[in-house]
């Protein structure tokens, strides 16, 4: 796959280069869950059937993280995250739209006659809850009328499970439950964090359950404090473990900003620095202070054993 990075308004060398007739999806796809899925499959196989490239186009900064409203608190999957999984879904090509407060001003006409037709977009392919252009002003039936002869548009309908429309809302709202079953469903994968491998406060080894101390990546969507069964890959191996997200409330009062503490099993290997993917697949408690450094050791000791049985 590759990646084309853009900004409005398109420079003629850019059109040069990237018009080309093809099939695109055009969304924010933050989470890229089963209903994102569905609309960036139809438009990789009408791709394969046209004989054009698939491709996608997104924006960033998400545009509720710009324009500062709405619910906005991180993303399900950062950018980084998003271009993997597009490659393995097929994507020839990424097109990463430079979302500010200017762009945010532009008209769903301009839009179209600035941006989908010099590009040569010959078949858009939206979700039934498309928006785009100032304020939200076009949806699918205007992509529709204004593209006229020159561009067609597939309208993919709600993905549902047991009557529910799979949403990006829906899966933050269930992970800051510790849903993590609907969470898994819905994005078809289990919610993934990654971060690197900093110097902690080195406490987890002089209690025997030592732990990889996290500094996350991007601003990922924060789950609900607690306690976690986890998978996490470190280098090419996969090894399973327990994860505490939150305060450590035993030790320290009045800290706000969670930390991400993971202790593998089985594992005794220096990895400061390296890159870790950490799964949530399941969610076990809480985060709660302990009256005493026993009586947490003793919880971690049961977290890690119900940990390693919903692991199997």
């Amino acid at each position: 796959m590759i990646t084309v990075s853009l900004s409005y308004p398109l420079s003629d060398e850019l059109l040069q280069q990237w018009g080309r007739p093809q099939v695109t999806a055009i969304g924010q796809f933050d989470g890229l869950h089963l209903g994102h899925a569905s609309v960036i499959h139809q438009a990789v196989s009408l791709a394969r059937e046209q004989k054009v490239p698939g491709s996608v186009m997104t924006f960033h900064p998400h545009p509720k993280e710009v324009m500062k409203k709405g619910d906005y608190e991180g993303y399900l999957t950062p950018l980084a995250d998003k271009q993997t999984i597009l490659a393995e879904m097929g994507v020839d090509v990424l097109y990463i739209m430079s979302f500010n407060e200017d762009f945010s001003k532009v008209s769903p006409e301009a839009f179209m006659t600035d941006v989908l037709l010099p590009l040569q977009i010959q078949t858009a392919v939206v979700g039934f809850d498309f928006r785009f252009g100032y304020r939200g002003a076009g949806h699918e039936d205007t992509l529709r009328k204004l593209g006229g002869e020159l561009m067609t548009v597939h309208t993919v309908p709600p993905f549902e499970l047991d009557g529910e429309k799979v949403s990006s809302s829906g899966i933050r709202r269930a992970l800051q439950t510790g849903d993590l079953t609907q969470a898994s469903r819905w994005l078809g994968r289990p919610y993934r964090i990654r971060g690197t491998v900093m110097d902690g406060e080195k406490r987890g080894r002089t209690i025997g359950f030592p732990t990889a101390n996290l500094k996350l990546d991007d601003t990922y969507v924060i789950p609900v404090k607690g306690v976690y069964a986890v998978r996490a890959l470190v280098g090419n191996r996969w090894i399973s473990g327990v994860m505490n997200v939150g305060v450590k409330p035993t030790f320290h009062e009045g800290v706000l900003n969670p930390s991400f503490e993971v202790h593998l099993f089985d594992f005794n290997q220096q990895i400061y620095g390296e890159s870790v993917l950490v799964e949530l697949h399941h969610y076990i408690r809480p985060e709660r202070k302990f009256s005493s450094v026993d009586e947490l050791i003793s919880q971690i000791g049961n977290d890690a054993q119900t940990a390693k049985k919903l692991l199997g």
